[in-house]
């Protein structure tokens, strides 16, 4: 039975990466978790498909204490292959909009729930043509700044209900915090270039800390501040991934064109023993930088799995990933196609 006097927190998306670590982190850290999900999982309560408005409605009306509403349900890219235009549209905008709105008429019906907060779970894939200078052009610095450019139907569709999330903000004053997170998924990269250029996975992984990946753990803790920090915020975008242990500079970024390997060496004092002593290699080309400094001052989030401590961690002998990455494991996406992705 749920413990009444935590906040009952619902978790769209409970089967996958993501919403599975929300699951089994948030009773730990005080909430009250419940999760739907369109794929049966340890993990997932309901079984409910955000497609169908009536079907999110019910959730909301059978559970009157909801507090806050994690959305992180989604067709990712490696769906593009099997899944048609519609179907992004129906599950990312559709989806989306059918929880925002229900959400919405929750907390008329119950205006004595304090402290609301809608977190939108979209991805760094919204940039899309921003993230890729051409070789020979110095890197980009992605912050928030940076005007996206989707290029395929999981960007577009990601973008589009970001901008439902502010309609329904300024519409109704709902407390929306848009979280852009970078990789965290465990599986192998979905680009065999990607995959051939390091040959060792881990240490393409950790190289990725660097500049556009973050642990789930991480995210995880980002998802909580936004929740806590939505009421002040009011309606804000955030990119959520490791910290780079860089700073933002024209020489900086075009020698992460050139060699970002002598940006590293440079930037991490021991990273060059550590990693020697694994037979790791640094990236040739680094063509985007994730500057998540918003987040950390206005949602007061702390990451803790960075390029630096994870160098330090590997150093010590330490594994370089969370536990919390072990014990989701890799979910992969659907069992219709072939490659990385593919649940097995």
């Amino acid at each position: 039975m749920a413990n009444e006097q935590a906040p009952l927190i619902l978790v769209t998306g409970s089967s996958g990466h993501l919403g599975s670590a929300l699951m089994l982190s948030l009773p730990s850290l005080g909430f009250t978790p419940i999760g739907v999900d369109i794929l049966p999982s340890p993990t997932t309560t309901f079984l409910v498909d955000i497609t169908s408005a009536p079907a999110v409605q019910s959730i909301f009306d059978s559970h009157p204490h909801i507090t806050a509403v994690i959305h992180t349900a989604t067709l990712h890219k490696p769906h593009i292959g099997s899944h048609p235009k519609s179907a992004f549209i129906a599950t990312n905008i559709s989806g989306t909009l059918h929880l925002l709105e229900a959400f919405t008429t929750h907390l008329t019906a119950h205006p004595t729930i304090s402290n609301p907060a809608f977190v939108f779970v979209s991805t760094t894939s919204a940039f899309g043509s921003a993230l890729s200078p051409p070789p020979g052009a110095p890197a980009a610095w992605i912050d928030e700044s940076v005007a996206p450019r989707p290029k395929n139907i999981y960007g577009t569709t990601k973008l589009a209900a970001e901008d439902l999330c502010a309609v329904v903000h300024k519409e109704t004053g709902l407390p929306v915090i848009v979280l852009r997170t970078s990789r965290f998924f465990p599986e192998a990269d979905d680009d065999a270039d990607r995959r051939a250029e390091l040959v060792d996975d881990d240490n393409l992984k950790v190289c990725e800390l660097a500049y556009r990946r973050v642990d789930i753990a991480d995210v995880v803790s980002a998802c909580v501040c936004a929740m806590r920090r939505a009421a002040a915020v009011g309606f804000g975008k955030y990119i959520i991934s490791a910290p780079p242990p860089v700073e933002r500079g024209e020489e900086v970024l075009r020698m992460l064109d050139r060699d970002a390997g002598v940006v590293m060496r440079q930037a991490v004092p021991g990273v060059e023993q550590v990693f020697g002593e694994r037979g790791w290699e640094f990236l040739g080309r680094v063509d985007r930088v994730y500057d998540s400094a918003k987040a950390v001052k206005e949602l007061f989030w702390e990451p803790e799995w960075t390029f630096e401590r994870v160098v330090e961690r590997l150093r010590r002998g330490e594994g370089w990933r969370s536990e919390l990455t072990e014990r989701v494991g890799r979910k992969g996406y659907h069992a219709v196609s072939t490659g990385v992705y593919t649940v097995r």
